[in-house]
């Protein structure tokens, strides 16, 4: 029982302190936020950032203050962000453009998923493909080999096949259905790359390949992220899951508007 309320305590005291925080960014914010907004993203964690000691130099510009070591991140910032980054998508969505999602952690696959089959996009769920980008087609005729497979299975076209021959072929498109997971939708080069994840790091690849064929990118980066190599960046809590979702739920949700 004493449990219970101690618990109950901790969370109105955090509660409070939240709304507190937000208050503070509102005030020094420019008029056009709205405070609600800035509430909610507080509750949802998105202006936690990293400790101190990590913050990348040129991520500054996006912290708000630092609290018992840790990084707070301007809300109203991030809320403006996050509209820049919605319009861009609109606009290659009502373009018909491939906009790639790329989101290798399991904390943002619900939301994401929800993103990729609302707008018809596709995503890379597991691992970034080497040269999905700069070697499209040599990728392409691979994923499209894995379709060939996948439509065989399905008709049983390799019943003909010895047991050790099938065993061979349903383990070649175990390990291709682990790497095109998600690609399912994709029939033609990207044309931009929504990234998140939990590190930028992690994506380097990506984002040199984006690069090289100059290619936008949006991206949810934390005070360890370098925002000049993004250039729709979403400074924000990018390691957890209610903050992801509700990044993402606000994109679906402006795109949505701007598309019924």
């Amino acid at each position: 029982m004493h449990f219970f309320i101690n618990n109950k305590m901790d969370t109105e005291v955090k509660n409070s302190k939240t709304e507190e925080i937000a208050e503070e960014i509102a005030e020094t914010s420019p008029e056009g936020v709205d405070f609600e907004v800035l509430k909610e993203m507080a509750e949802a964690g998105i202006m936690y950032g990293h400790k101190k000691t990590r913050t990348v130099p040129k991520f500054k510009q996006y912290i708000f203050m630092t609290r018992n070591g840790i990084e707070i991140i301007d809300l109203a910032k991030t809320a403006k962000a996050i509209e820049k980054a919605a319009e861009f998508l609109n606009e290659q969505i009502k373009n018909k453009k491939t906009v790639l999602l790329v989101a290798t952690q399991p904390a943002a696959w619900e939301a994401v998923q929800s993103m990729a089959k609302k707008f018809s996009l596709p995503m890379i769920k597991n691992k970034w493909i080497g040269g999905l980008i700069t070697n499209f087609k040599v990728i392409y005729s691979r994923l499209e080999y894995y379709r060939k497979v996948g439509q065989g299975m399905e008709k049983g076209e390799y019943e003909k096949y010895t047991k050790k021959e099938r065993t061979v072929i349903n383990k070649n498109a175990e390990r291709m259905g682990r790497m095109f997971e998600g690609l399912e939708r994709l029939e033609n080069t990207p044309d931009a790359l929504f990234i998140i994840d939990t590190s930028l790091k992690n994506h380097m690849t990506a984002v040199k390949e984006a690069r090289i064929k100059e290619l936008p990118i949006v991206a949810i980066i934390d005070s360890d992220d370098n925002p000049e190599l993004i250039d729709y960046p979403i400074p924000a809590n990018d390691h957890s899951k209610n903050s992801i979702e509700w990044i993402i739920n606000r994109i679906i949700m402006k795109v949505s508007e701007e598309n019924s």
